[in-house]
């Protein structure tokens, strides 16, 4: 298969290879079926993944998942793993919505039950959890509070009474990035955090209430509390405007290192910096601290949703039963030990629109899921499904123990727009059976199903390459869109 001049040699059935070209110093790897990489070369996404390849210390090979697309600098479902002494932080590798991830709740209740109170539900769940864009929190944060947020994460909302010491375990990382320094984040940053926490944001962020409908791996999904017919509650959200922010104030001053230090890449959407220079280092540690605020974020709008379920279901927590299953991350930059070339080596992992996914035995997962695997959540549209999935042993010799995020975009939202006019989209939603809110018919009609690519076909990739095995089948029955 060629793209421009291009030449992908075939890996395996899920596996595609770039060699290497001009200036590339490793090769690219992109997973995918054969029929996927035909949608894949119409965008610029391999280009992308050929232009990261670029970046000094590089280790092994550019990575792009079955969900790719693209994006800025480096393409939405991109990994990239540096070498912590010659190689490079690239805030596109990360992304705008910093630590931007999705969290699962379970429940001891039985979605048929919940049918006769769906809108009852959607309509309380869509005014207690704020959404769209400029949306404020329930809670106001002193500029001493936001430190704390942005220093310990979960470990504040905890403090603060908004989580329990099980919501904090089963966040990765256990809700704190080690290294955040608050005073790397910009004070135009923390202004545009400080009444933001606890909200859903625009765009594809949402909060579903789902049923699951299929359990393939039932030791996993009794490990993570899923059975079929159960009522589930999936948020999907990010730092908000302070995460932006942060990426927006490094990419001028890694602009800058790069004219200095005579770095020359094909794209100046790859501005970087050397892991260990002053500049690096500041970026790395405001990153740690808006991933911080995002831990915090999910965690408020978690403890939202189970309070809007309590009130509107007149029922007590253990009626309820909602807890959480897992809360990852999708846009990060992390230090972890990887092995490379036989031996184990310190690297920094760059996940952009890519979710960590550890195996079973990992001493980074909570010690409940050791026999399974770290739990890892690919979301698909509003209209069809989503996946939960235990991490395999491939991603850790194949993607850093790395796998995609979601479906991926396969119309731009303009495209998306474009092909809606006329229709109601939420009319269109509840003849599939799903009940819809949304703060702008402008974000709705970019979310439209038809946008995204197949959950299924990206999902069977991922299965199939051996770095997720598949455990259930989430179904939509109600969606709150930012």
């Amino acid at each position: 298969m060629r793209f421009q001049e291009v030449l992908f040699s075939k890996i395996s059935e899920n596996m595609w290879e770039i060699p290497r070209g001009k200036g590339m110093l490793v090769p690219g790897v992109i997973f995918a079926s054969e029929a996927m990489m035909a949608d894949i070369v119409k965008d610029e996404s391999v280009r992308q993944v050929m232009n990261v390849a670029h970046l000094p210390g590089i280790i092994r090979h550019s990575i792009g998942m079955p969900d790719i697309h693209w994006g800025y600098g480096f393409p939405i479902g991109g990994v990239a793993a540096m070498d912590v002494d010659e190689g490079v932080v690239s805030p596109g590798g990360v992304g705008y919505d910093i630590n931007c991830g999705v969290r699962l709740l379970r429940s001891d209740l039985a979605a048929e039950s919940l049918r006769p109170r769906l809108q009852e539900l959607l309509a309380a769940l869509r005014h207690d959890v704020p959404s769209g864009v400029g949306s404020t929190g329930f809670v106001r944060l002193s500029a001493q509070d936001e430190e704390k947020v942005l220093s310990e994460g979960s470990r504040w909302t905890a403090a603060a009474g908004f989580a329990t010491e099980e919501d904090v375990e089963f966040t990765e990382n256990q809700g704190k990035y080690p290294g955040a320094d608050p005073d790397a984040v910009s004070a135009v940053a923390k202004k545009r955090g400080r009444d933001q926490l606890g909200t859903l944001g625009s765009g594809n962020h949402f909060l579903e209430i789902d049923e699951v409908t299929d359990v393939f791996d039932d030791e996993a999904a009794a490990a993570f509390g899923l059975f079929r017919g159960q009522a589930v509650v999936f948020i999907h959200s990010g730092s908000r405007g302070l995460g932006y922010q942060v990426c927006d104030d490094s990419l001028v001053t890694m602009a800058e290192y790069m004219r200095r230090n005579r770095i020359e890449l094909p794209d100046r959407q790859l501005a970087c910096a050397h892991i260990r220079s002053p500049e690096g280092r500041r970026y790395l540690a405001a990153l740690a601290a808006a991933a911080n605020y995002a831990f915090a974020n999910r965690q408020l709008l978690a403890h939202q949703a189970r309070e809007t379920f309590l009130r509107v279901l007149k029922a007590g927590p253990r009626d309820l039963g909602m807890r959480l299953v897992y809360d990852c991350g999708h846009n990060n930059a992390k230090f972890e030990e990887h092995e490379v070339d036989g031996r184990k080596r310190r690297v920094l992992v760059h996940r952009k629109g890519a979710t960590r996914a550890y195996p079973p035995g990992s001493p980074d997962i909570p010690a409940a899921y050791r026999d399974v695997g770290q739990p890892v959540f690919i979301p698909g549209e509003m209209g069809t499904a989503s996946y939960v999935l235990a991490g395999e042993p491939g991603s850790m010799r194949l993607s850093f123990g790395s796998t995609c995020h979601g479906a991926g975009r396969r119309m731009s939202r303009t495209q998306a727009k474009a092909s809606v006019r006329g229709r109601s989209i939420a009319q269109d939603m509840e003849k599939r059976g799903v009940l819809v809110a949304c703060s702008s018919w402008k974000t709705l009609a970019e979310e439209i199903p038809e946008a995204y690519k197949d959950v299924t076909a990206v999902v069977d990739v991922v299965h199939g390459a051996g770095l997720a095995r598949k455990v259930a089948k989430l179904k939509p029955m109600a969606v709150v869109k930012g």
